[in-house]
């Protein structure tokens, strides 16, 4: 098996949509025992004295979870298509193996711009 250079690694992992890079990361973490953590995050929370409510109020990226799809599946796949870059199959099966994050670390407006969007469609939804 060739080698691949980093460029070619960044080049593969820029055609891969979010919820496919989280799997990918997921896995990784996984086969090499490893976490993928932000330093900063671990930063914030080895820091003695840091209130954790501070650390709340400053959230800036949030996630959208699909917990259910409700009675109305097909229009919450559709809605699922519309916020993500994933195809039909890649959208039911998200919508099938619930709860699964649909966005991830997004902006507080797109993030209950998108739950409300769900909601709307009859799925249950909840942001982090």
């Amino acid at each position: 098996m060739a080698k691949l250079s980093q460029e070619d690694l960044l080049a593969q992992f820029e055609e891969m949509t979010l919820i496919e890079l989280s799997e990918f990361v997921k896995a990784f973490e996984e086969k090499f025992d490893v976490t993928a953590a932000a330093p900063a995050a671990v930063a914030v929370a080895g820091a003695p004295g840091a209130p954790a409510a501070a650390a709340e109020e400053e959230q800036d990226e949030f996630d959208v979870i699909l917990t259910g799809a409700g009675d109305k599946k097909i229009q919450v796949i559709k809605v699922v298509r519309e916020l993500t870059s994933l195809g039909l199959k890649e959208a039911k099966d998200l919508v099938d193996g619930t709860p699964k994050p649909v966005l991830e670390k997004v902006a507080k407006e797109a993030a209950e711009k998108a739950a409300e969007s769900l909601k709307a469609a009859g799925a249950s939804v909840e942001v982090k």
